[in-house]
């Protein structure tokens, strides 16, 4: 372990170099989520830098510290997907050979745009860990530089210097969050910030499902979760890293945990308030501002990455507008003759419900002309709108029934 980094130096000298190859990510005011929340909240948009994250800056900076002989040996790591893109980049700049161990449930577009840099890319594995261990496997085997996502100082350093821009930009701030994964992000940043101004809290976020963080914050030590299950897959570990953990200790103010519907609604949010594409880990800091019992304090939430499949953010919007109340399914009996589903159609027109789809089942009831069922998905401006529907069916003689939304 490498103790001198994690310096006031160090994250001075690692600005310089990551300005190299990242994009300015100025600080975004959100109008929306601090009338929400009664706060100023402003958003550090990694997920706009050139990879679609912001691991480029650890991985880059960790690679100006390796001699020549480590870098020609070539670079070996494993990750969920936005680390891969980081080495797989700065490799590609610094014209060494780069080889990244993903798991096998990676998102398509990570894996893609990996193998675009240049990398070449192991699949192995249902999660981190297990493509963490095979990347260790082949680093020994080859003889392979391993650069660790997030348990390595110097990428932890590098991650860090997301908070010497967030202060710079906003000397005043009072809270800041960050995910947590394994916690090199969380290391960086919370350090920094102490460094610089002890006052400012810095708020770690984790799944609830994949809390790694927190359970060994509780033990204080190190512990490994027996399983992790969360659509954040960026912050899917199940071990966060042994080396930098006491500087989570020493630095990191809370965890808030969250659960996977709050991501889903937090990508709604993003995308219809601020037109931006936030990846799921990425959410966890919005969906954590709801969480912080503060009033009247400048808070920023960092965007981790914006690196999600078309296919993903297809199912995260669809459950997002169910969550909402923006789409629903309501069940109703009538009978089997002409004009009933007509009538029903009035209805729910003249209270201005969207049809979506119908499903129209005979076979509910032995006695097709007392009762068959037809099930309803409607679009609604929003909870309000959903029961002012459902209130017209009740108050015409239907009993309808929500059932879960199809759509």
């Amino acid at each position: 372990m490498d103790e001198k980094m994690l310096t006031l130096e160090k994250f001075e000298e690692a600005c310089e170099i990551v300005k190299k190859v990242t994009s300015e990510t100025k600080l975004v005011y959100s109008d929306y989520f601090s009338k929400n929340t009664g706060n100023k909240v402003y958003f550090k948009p990694e997920n706009m830098q050139f990879t679609g994250a912001y691991k480029l800056r650890g991985a880059y900076y960790k690679m100006s510290t390796l001699d020549k002989e480590e870098l020609e040996r070539g670079i070996i790591t494993a990750s969920a997907g936005n680390h891969a893109q980081g080495v797989a980049y700065a490799a590609q700049c610094y014209g060494v050979k780069a080889t990244i161990v993903m798991p096998t449930t990676t998102p398509l577009i990570k894996v893609n745009r990996t193998k675009g840099y240049g990398a070449e890319v192991v699949l192995w594995g249902d999660v981190y860990d297990e493509a963490c261990a095979k990347a260790y496997e082949l680093a020994e085997e080859y003889g392979y530089t391993f650069v660790h996502p997030f348990d390595d100082l110097a990428v932890a350093t590098g991650q860090g210097t997301i908070a010497m821009e967030i202060i710079k930009e906003l000397p005043l701030v009072d809270y800041i969050l960050v995910p947590i994964g394994g916690g090199g992000l969380a290391t960086g940043v919370s350090t920094l910030a102490k460094l610089l101004n002890p006052k400012i809290k810095v708020i770690g976020v984790e799944p609830a499902f994949a809390n790694c963080m927190q359970e060994s914050m509780k033990a204080g030590k190190v512990v490994t979760l027996p399983s992790v299950n969360t659509i954040a897959d960026g912050t899917a570990v199940k071990t966060p890293g042994t080396n930098i953990f006491p500087f989570i200790q020493k630095n990191l103010d809370d965890i808030i945990t969250i659960e996977d519907e709050e991501l889903v609604v937090a990508f709604l949010d993003m995308v219809e308030n601020h037109k931006m594409i936030v990846e799921n880990s990425g959410l966890l800091t919005v969906a954590a501002l709801k969480h912080l019992d503060v009033k009247n304090k400048k808070i920023v939430s960092i965007l981790s990455g914006g690196n999600m499949d078309v296919i993903t953010m297809s199912s995260v919007v669809q459950q997002g507008l169910v969550l909402r109340d923006r789409i629903f399914t309501v069940s109703v009996l009538l009978p089997d003759k002409p004009g009933e589903l007509s009538r029903v159609a009035d209805l729910i027109a003249k209270e201005s419900g969207n049809v979506i789809k119908l499903e129209h089942n005979q076979f509910v009831s032995i006695n097709r002309s007392a009762a068959v069922e037809l099930r309803i998905t409607l679009e609604a401006y929003g909870t309000e709108h959903k029961n002012q529907i459902v209130s017209a069916l009740q108050n015409n003689g239907y009993s309808p029934r929500l059932v879960r939304a199809s759509i």
